[in-house]
């Protein structure tokens, strides 16, 4: 992690570093039971490909922390999230890379907007968000 941001360090267009993410079994099983989600697709392959997937596939809340994580790698533990509205696209599955991006996309009254894009490099678009944040002076 940088130095945190500060307000008035961040300007429109500006874009964060990518970050690629190995999506393993590993990380969609203990990302489901971790978030209490015990639907057998995040962790039973045969329950999974039965619903017509090739494997287990990540849940909404393991995207939403992976999100949340890459945005506070970026503005720091002194920023405070105001929200964050999350979209799934495509599906992660093992054996892929989402490739995580942003960009600030409003910065007004010490509130930074930024849009992040998870790519998997199967399926394309996994999840789009767009967070609103406060940064510290």
């Amino acid at each position: 992690m940088s130095d945190p941001i500060k307000q008035g360090q961040v300007k429109v267009g500006d874009t964060l570093p990518p970050r690629e993410i190995a999506i393993t079994t590993s990380l969609i099983v203990s990302g489901a039971l971790a978030t209490r989600d015990f639907q057998k697709v995040h962790h039973d392959k045969a329950v999974a490909q039965a619903s017509g997937m090739p494997d287990v596939f990540m849940n909404i809340l393991t995207t939403q922390g992976l999100t949340e994580s890459y945005l506070r790698d970026w503005c720091g533990r002194d920023a405070v999230f105001r929200k964050l509205t999350i979209h799934l696209g495509a599906p992660n599955i093992p054996g892929t890379t989402m490739t995580m991006s942003g960009e600030v996309k409003s910065c007004a009254d010490g509130l930074v907007e930024v849009e992040v894009v998870g790519q998997n490099s199967q399926w394309g678009m996994h999840v789009k968000a767009l967070a609103t944040i406060a940064l510290p002076v």
